[in-house]
């Protein structure tokens, strides 16, 4: 097949999951109904949060952000699913292509930045209670979520900059359900050994040095706690992190599974698959792991629910 330059290939062919027309509704059907638990759940986190003072503290602060990001992680890619499914159509425009990989690319990091940040706020408050107002004031805690965008905003451009000078076949096919950097490099007609130097090198940089830093902050914690004489403080300091773990374990378990999936079998269903749990389950798990471990979070939601339900009367 003649391979043309990437400003005149005008579509892709996401291959999706499934070409049986009878397993289209039942598709449809699960991932509209994962995606509205992923909405509702993470918008009752963010009300619950900013409408209880009780809760303006950093370790919310970044939550709130995180169910922001959740949000709009499952949102770059299971709307178009859905859209492709309904229409029995697997196209997508190039240039809609580059803007779902810009978004998922910048949300997908910035999870991973949160979920490091959030690892520091626990840290100071149990290794460095003294100084944890001090420390963690709004200031910086604004200033690491601002710092965490522009990183990823950065390397975002460099990898779309690096992939527009690609060119692909026509008819290209991506065998997944969303345009996935490292899916879209092995299709492409050209030479890719840059891209995936800088996407390697991404990779060690923004994911491996934050995944360093929560096992760190993590050890120091676990070290401090198991200094504590009482048996209660013990677990009020291990109930606070309980949460935090989970998810960290959800989403950095995902990861490294459609990892090992792509590694070790070639099969483009398996890896879809593998994919759905990191960008449709963990964001649609968060809001639950909080709410259901995390008093504060429950309270705030029963104070929400109850003064919605006062209303309606």
């Amino acid at each position: 097949m003649e391979a043309e330059n990437h400003t005149e290939v005008s579509q892709f062919l996401l291959l999706g999951f499934s070409d049986d027309p009878k397993l289209q509704p039942l598709l449809c059907g699960v991932f509209l109904c994962m995606y509205l638990f992923t909405v509702l759940g993470n918008l009752l986190i963010i009300v619950a949060i900013s409408s209880d003072s009780h809760l303006h503290t950093p370790m919310y602060f970044f939550l709130t952000n995180l169910s922001f990001v959740d949000i709009c992680f499952t949102s770059t890619t299971v709307p178009k699913m859905l859209v492709n499914i309904q229409a029995q159509s697997k196209n997508i425009s190039y240039i809609g292509c580059l803007i779902q990989l810009y978004f998922f690319m910048i949300f997908g990091g910035m999870d991973n930045f949160l979920l490091t940040v959030m690892a520091y706020d626990r840290y100071v408050a149990i290794c460095q209670p003294l100084y944890y107002t001090v420390i963690m004031n709004p200031r910086f805690c604004g200033f690491l979520v601002l710092v965490s965008w522009l990183i990823m905003f950065w390397d975002t451009i460099l990898h779309i900059l690096l992939m527009r000078q690609l060119t692909f076949c026509v008819g290209t096919k991506i065998p997944h359900f969303f345009c996935e950097l490292a899916q879209i490099l092995k299709v492409a007609c050209s030479d890719t050994l840059i891209n995936n130097i800088v996407l390697y090198v991404a990779t060690v940089l923004l994911v491996v040095f934050p995944v360093t830093g929560i096992l760190f902050s993590y050890s120091k914690i676990v070290s401090s706690l198991m200094r504590i004489s009482s048996a209660g403080g013990k677990y009020k300091a291990f109930s606070t992190c309980g949460s935090y773990l989970s998810v960290v374990s959800l989403f950095y378990g995902t990861g490294l599974g459609v990892y090992l999936s792509s590694a070790l079998t070639h099969s483009s269903l398996q890896n879809s698959v593998a994919s759905v749990m990191y960008t449709v389950v963990t964001p649609m798990l968060n809001p639950f792991i909080y709410s259901l471990r995390n008093k504060d979070v429950k309270g705030a939601l029963r104070r929400l629910l109850n003064l919605a339900a006062s209303c309606l009367r």
